[in-house]
């Protein structure tokens, strides 16, 4: 599935100026909607390590009221949070009426990280789609909208991101063995990122498959995905998200060009959950 993704997408930067105080206007507007309509809004964002999650989140919540948002990045289970039920601990973080909650990394952890590093039995990991399916679908019964993003990029990509991080003393620190490991075993992460996407894809909890080789695309997509989710829920007719941004192939020369600022490039390189 993955292998099939374009990742060869991107967004001209005087389209992308054109268009998105457009989409931050609209989402800041369905924000505010949903805060009066007291629906609540779950959005969640998986994918590789350095693919861009933690400035996506930023870029994301910028043009939010922060008064209407939490964010909760997502690390191991602490000790007396293994005492419990395992989802207990994301159930203590569910928004209320009108909120919208954010996961940096969320309860799909349990099928990704604890399966590929082997920190649980392979039945706990397993049993594991099902509690997940059934506790989205409870949310979304009671009224929840979930978004589920996975932020997705080639492993020649990823390779590429790590190189340049660690090349700058101020930003080698977020690249460690233990991502090199991850990168090491691309192949298996990825027979474990899809099978998740094949055993919890729902009508009611869909993922969206970012592209996120190029940034702007990214954010663009993001923000859209939001804004087109929400506004039928608000009994808003939907309209055109224009102009339509040109999406080109990624030229050969991205890898080498500074595109990717450091401080936009510093998607958290997350080690564990």
């Amino acid at each position: 599935m993955l292998d099939k993704i374009d990742l060869n997408q991107k967004i001209e930067k005087a389209t992308y100026k054109q268009i998105m105080p457009t989409l931050a206007n609209r989402l800041y507007t369905i924000q505010k909607l949903s805060w009066d309509a007291n629906i609540p809004v779950i959005i969640l964002f998986e994918g590789w390590d350095a693919a861009g999650k933690g400035t996506s989140i930023q870029k994301l919540t910028q043009h939010l009221d922060p008064r209407g948002y939490k964010l909760y990045p997502i690390r191991a289970a602490r000790t007396y949070e293994k005492k419990r039920p395992w989802l207990w601990r994301f159930w203590l973080k569910i928004p209320r009426l009108g909120e919208w909650v954010i996961f940096d990394r969320s309860w799909y952890g349990r099928v990704l990280v604890e399966r590929v590093e082997n920190l649980i039995p392979e039945r706990e990991w397993r049993r594991a789609y099902r509690d997940i399916v059934d506790f989205e679908r409870t949310l979304a019964d009671d009224g929840y909208l979930i978004i589920k993003f996975f932020l997705h990029i080639s492993r020649e990509e990823q390779k590429r991101r790590f190189k340049k991080l660690t090349k700058d003393p101020l930003t080698a620190w977020h690249v460690t063995a233990e991502d090199w490991e991850h990168h090491r075993n691309y192949d298996e992460w990825t027979l474990a990122y899809e099978e998740a996407f094949e055993r919890t894809e729902t009508e009611w909890g869909p993922w969206t498959i970012v592209e996120a080789t190029d940034r702007r695309h990214t954010w663009v997509k993001i923000y859209k995905t939001v804004i087109n989710t929400l506004e039928p829920a608000l009994g808003l007719e939907s309209e055109p998200l224009e102009p339509t941004p040109k999406t080109t192939p990624v030229s050969e020369e991205h890898a080498s060009q500074p595109e990717w600022r450091v401080e936009e490039e510093q998607a958290e390189v997350i080690s564990g959950e």
